[in-house]
C-alpha cells in the first residue's frame, strides 16, 4: 500500500516528543522514551530501533526476541517493549524477503538504517531508510500489476472503492481476486483498507479531534477507530496523545540532499 506524502508532525511537552512521518516508501513513529504495547498484529513490516536502549518482542506464547533492533514480521501477534527512546519504521507487507519470525538487527545494522533515516523528524528521508532496508533484509518481489491496482486502489485515502468493483476493473471475479492478493500479500484487502485509515487518521489526530479524525479517515466513528488502533498498533489514540501534548504541524516530507548520516537535534 503507498500513501501519497501528507505531512510529518511532531508533538513536544516537557519531558516527551513524538515525531511521525507517512510517504510513499514507509511509515515512522518515534518517541523520546521508553513504551510497551498490549498484544497486536499489523499487516506490514515492523522494524523497531532502539536509541540508547534494547527492543524486546514476545509472540508464540512464551517466545520473546530482544536486541538493539528487531524487525517483526506481518501479521505476527505481538507484544513490544523498548527501554529507551526508539524509532519505529512500518513498510507494505511485500516489501522484504524475510520469514514469518522476529529477526534481530545488530547494532551494525541498526546505526546504518538510523543513518539511512538521517533524522527521525520532518525531514526524515523515508524513503532512504526502506532501500537501506531492502538491502540488509531482502526486497520481496514485485507485485502482480493487477494486485498493485488492487491494494492502491483499496487503501487511496477516501476510497470507498469496493472490493467488486476493483476486481471488475481488472478483469477477474472476486474471488480469484482475493486468492491472488492472497498469494501476493498475504493480507486481506479490507484489512488493508483499515491500515490504510489508520495511518490517515493518525495524520490529522495532532490537529483534530479524535472524532474528527475518525470521520475524515473513513471510519464509522471514534470507537471503531479505537479499536482498529488497538487491535493493528496495540496503542489507542488516547493512550499515545496524552493531555498537554502541544502540536506542531509541517509541510510534506522532502527528499534530504547532502546531509551527512546521523540524528541530529534528537
Amino acid at each position: 500500500m503507498t500513501v501519497p506524502p501528507t505531512r510529518a508532525w511532531t508533538l513536544e511537552r516537557n519531558d516527551r516528543r513524538l515525531h511521525f512521518a507517512s510517504g510513499p516508501a514507509a511509515t515512522m513513529f518515534a518517541e523520546t522514551g521508553a513504551f510497551r504495547v498490549r498484544p497486536h498484529r499489523h499487516p506490514a513490516w515492523k522494524i523497531v530501533l532502539a536509541l540508547g536502549g534494547g527492543v524486546e518482542v514476545g509472540y508464540g506464547g512464551n517466545r520473546s526476541t530482544a536486541a538493539v533492533g528487531v524487525i517483526v514480521p506481518p501479521q505476527l501477534a505481538h507484544t513490544c517493549t523498548v527501554s529507551s527512546a526508539y524509532v519505529a519504521l512500518f513498510l507494505d507487507p511485500w516489501e522484504l524477503a524475510l520469514g514469518t519470525d522476529p529477526t534481530r538487527l545488530n547494532e551494525t545494522a541498526t546505526r546504518r538504517l538510523l543513518a539511512a533515516l538521517d533524522h527521525p523528524g520532518p525531514s526524515a528521508d523515508l524513503e532512504a531508510a526502506r532501500a537501506e532496508l531492502a538491502t540488509l533484509a531482502g526486497a520481496g518481489a514485485p507485485l502482480d500489476s493487477r494486485v498493485a491496482h488492487a491494494v492502491r486502489e483499496i487503501t487511496r485515502p477516501g476510497s470507498t472503492t469496493t472490493i467488486g468493483a476493483v476486481a471488475a476493473q481488472v478483469g477477474l471475479s472476486q474471488s480469484r481476486l482475493r486468492t491472488l492478493v492472497r498469494d501476493w500479500v498475504g493480507i486481506p484487502l479490507p484489512r488493508l483498507r483499515l491500515w490504510a485509515m489508520l495511518r490517515t487518521a493518525m495524520t490529522e489526530l495532532p490537529a483534530e479531534s479524535a472524532a474528527a479524525a475518525a470521520a475524515f479517515a473513513g471510519f464509522a466513528d471514534q470507537a471503531h477507530l479505537t479499536r482498529t488502533a488497538r487491535t493493528l498498533a496495540g496503542r489507542t489514540p488516547s493512550e499515545i496523545f496524552r493531555p498537554g501534548v502541544r502540536a506542531a504541524s509541517f509541510p510534506p516530507l522532502q527528499p534530504v540532499d547532502g546531509q551527512s548520516g546521523g540524528l541530529r537535534g534528537w
